[in-house]
């Protein structure tokens, strides 16, 4: 699996990194999620340079142009709810996409640890499609992968990018363990080193579904 990580090169993408992890710009929700939104478009952009394009007549005023343009809309998929905004982000690029949606939340136990519960997946066919699957953390990397498998469910893609804002260097390789398909890169925007014993990654931003949306009332 080829692993992409956007915040090893100098660009605005790092100013989004540093704005999204600070405690006081996160006071504004609005402000986080159009951070997260302007992430899926720049993934949008850099995946954009791997699809298949044609060449288009295209009819001006004053002639007609030669403009390569893309072949295959390509199958935006999110995990429920904090991969929301990114999923608009790459659907504001890729304007007309199809798209498919996955409900799955950690379930914890009475000793506190967890295992991810996979509730519910809606999709359109995926045989010989790209598909692109986002959620802004990837922590212990059992969610992007339960992710992954349940879209196999539903077809065959020739590619899957996997996009996801900040990592953990232990959730990396566990998507590198078990996600053996060459068809399969991993996009980030940073990978922290550290995560916490309930998998919050560190320094990581907290958690991004609250930031977004407001804190839930109980957990499951």
């Amino acid at each position: 699996m080829k692993v992409i990580n956007l915040s090893e090169s100098n660009s605005i993408f790092n100013q989004y990194i540093a704005e999204i992890r600070d405690h006081e710009i996160q006071k504004d929700p609005l402000r986080f999620r159009k951070n997260l939104q302007r992430f899926g478009e720049i993934f949008a952009y850099e995946i954009s340079k791997t699809l298949d394009f044609k060449v288009k007549e295209v009819k001006t005023p004053l002639g007609v142009a030669k403009v390569p343009t893309l072949q295959q809309q390509p199958v935006l998929a999110t995990i429920l709810r904090a991969g929301l905004p990114v999923q608009q982000g790459l659907l504001n690029i890729f304007d007309r996409a199809e798209n498919a949606f996955i409900s799955a939340y950690r379930k914890y136990d009475d000793q506190g640890k967890f295992h991810i519960e996979f509730e519910y997946l809606a999709s359109p066919d995926l045989n010989e499609k790209v598909a692109i699957l986002s959620d802004p953390m990837l922590a212990s990397g059992a969610s992007i992968e339960m992710g992954y498998k349940a879209l196999l469910q539903k077809g065959d893609p020739t590619h899957v990018h996997l996009v996801v804002i900040i990592a953990s260097k232990k959730g990396v390789e566990y998507v590198q363990e078990n996600i053996k398909a060459k068809n399969v890169t991993l996009w980030v925007g940073a990978i922290d080193d550290e995560m916490t014993v309930k998998s919050y990654i560190v320094p990581g931003l907290g958690d991004a579904g609250d930031l977004a949306f407001g804190p839930k009332a109980d957990s499951h």
